[in-house]
Parts: structure tokens; C-alpha cells; sequence
């Protein structure tokens, strides 16, 4: 158990994967998604990195969860005005994120990719010298309803519209 657990812990307390809306989908992957809705992108790496860790390297979703760590760890960048490192981490997060059909865990990821190609074209547009999260709103993401057909429409990534 490491030094952080009794902190997710908290950030978690009040999710239950066995509620219906959740479709059993993990208490940690869910409070990612809260957390980074929120503007909690350090805490969302937290969360998920738990279960990244526990899956282990060669775990069905190990990439996965990767990338999207990386993809808060990119807005942690961001917040602190670091705009290289964000960029690089969207590199990154969208070389792992391709790995997974188009939805993945009830993650739309087509828009997931578009959002993050979107963000860093933004920075690359300015030369680096605008940081997109003071300029628009961070994105908030929307899982697919449980138990329906999934189709891509029905996920949301919302942002101002790409510049």
C-alpha cells in the first residue's frame, strides 16, 4: 500500500462499481474521469495509476490506462504553464491510446485522440507561446452509457470549438 492510497482513498470513497450506471466499470477508472472533469489532473493520475500499477505491464489495458494518466499528465503540464512537456505528453498518450479500438471501456476514443490533437495544435499554432488553458475550457469527458448500443455520438468530449 503506498503513501497515497489513504488519499485516493478519499477521492474514491463515494463510488461504487457495482451501482447501475457505473457497468462495473473500476471504482479507480471512474474517479479518474471525476477528477479530471474537475480539474484534478494530478489527483486523476493518482487514481488511475493505482490500477494501472495493479494491472501490470502486461495487463489487457496497461497501455491503455497509460495514456490516459499521460493525457491528465499533459494538463498538469499545462497548468503549470509548461507547454513542451504537455505536448509531449499528448505525443505520448495518443501513441498508446491508438492501440484500442475506436471505443475502449466505454471511452470514445476517436473523440479522446481528436481532443488531445486539438490541444496540442493549439500550442504548436502559437509556437508555444499560448497556453490553450487559459484561452478555452479544459475538456470534460462524458463515459458511454452502460449496457447500450455504443456508438461514438453518444460520448462527449467537450471543448470551445478548435482554433
Amino acid at each position: 500500500m503506498s503513501h497515497k492510497s489513504p488519499r485516493i482513498a478519499a477521492l474514491l470513497a463515494d463510488l461504487d462499481s457495482d451501482a447501475p450506471n457505473t457497468g462495473g466499470l473500476p471504482r479507480h477508472y471512474l474517479g479518474f474521469f471525476r477528477c479530471f472533469n474537475h480539474g484534478l489532473y494530478f489527483e486523476a493520475h493518482d487514481v488511475l495509476e493505482e490500477l494501472w500499477l495493479a494491472d501490470g505491464k502486461t495487463g489487457a489495458n496497461y497501455a491503455f490506462y497509460k495514456g490516459l494518466i499521460q493525457w491528465a499528465g499533459a494538463f498538469v503540464h499545462l497548468q503549470k504553464g509548461r507547454l513542451r512537456p504537455a505536448v509531449a505528453l499528448f505525443n505520448l498518450a495518443t501513441t498508446n491510446l491508438k492501440q484500442y479500438p475506436t471505443i475502449h471501456l466505454r471511452l470514445d476514443l476517436l473523440n479522446a485522440l481528436e481532443d488531445m490533437r486539438s490541444w496540442r495544435q493549439y500550442i504548436e499554432a502559437s509556437e508555444f507561446q499560448t497556453n490553450p488553458l487559459t484561452q478555452r475550457p479544459a475538456p470534460q469527458i462524458t463515459l458511454l452509457p452502460p449496457q447500450s448500443p455504443l456508438k461514438p455520438s453518444d460520448a462527449v468530449i467537450s471543448t470551445v470549438p478548435h482554433h
